[in-house]
C-alpha cells in the first residue's frame, strides 16, 4: 500500500520537475530574444538622438551667425537664471524620486516576464 500510494506522487514530481525545465528553457530563450531586440532599439534610438542633437546644434550654430547681440542677451539671461535656481536641491530631489520608483518598476518588470513566460508555455 505504501508503494501504490507514493506512485502518483513520484510522477507528478517527475511532471513538475520536466515543466520547470521547459519553463526555464522557455525563459532563457525568450531573453535571448529580447535582449536582441532591445540592443537594436537601443543602438537605434542612439543614433536618432545623435542625429536630433546634431540638428539643434546646426540650428543653434546658423542662429547665433545671424543674431549675435541677441544669443548674448540671451545666454546671459539664462546664465542668470541658471545661477539664481537651487540645482543641487532639484538634481537630488530628483533622483530621489527615481530611487523610489526604480523597485516597483523591477517588480512589474518582472512580473510582465513572468506573465509572457506563462503566456507561452499555455501554447
Amino acid at each position: 500500500m505504501q508503494e501504490g500510494h507514493h506512485a502518483p506522487l513520484r510522477t507528478r514530481l517527475a511532471i513538475s520537475d520536466t515543466q520547470t525545465t521547459i519553463a526555464v528553457r522557455s525563459l532563457s530563450n525568450m531573453d535571448e530574444q529580447s535582449s536582441g531586440i532591445t540592443r537594436d532599439v537601443a543602438e537605434r534610438g542612439l543614433r536618432y538622438t545623435k542625429d536630433q542633437f546634431e540638428q539643434v546644434l546646426e540650428q543653434t550654430e546658423e542662429y547665433v551667425r545671424e543674431n549675435p547681440a541677441r544669443s548674448i542677451v540671451y545666454a546671459l539671461i539664462a546664465g542668470f537664471i541658471l545661477n539664481r535656481l537651487p540645482i543641487g536641491r532639484i538634481l537630488s530631489g530628483f533622483v530621489r524620486l527615481i530611487m523610489i520608483a526604480f523597485k516597483p518598476a523591477i517588480l512589474a518588470y518582472g512580473a510582465t516576464k513572468l506573465y509572457q513566460a506563462a503566456q507561452s508555455d499555455e501554447d
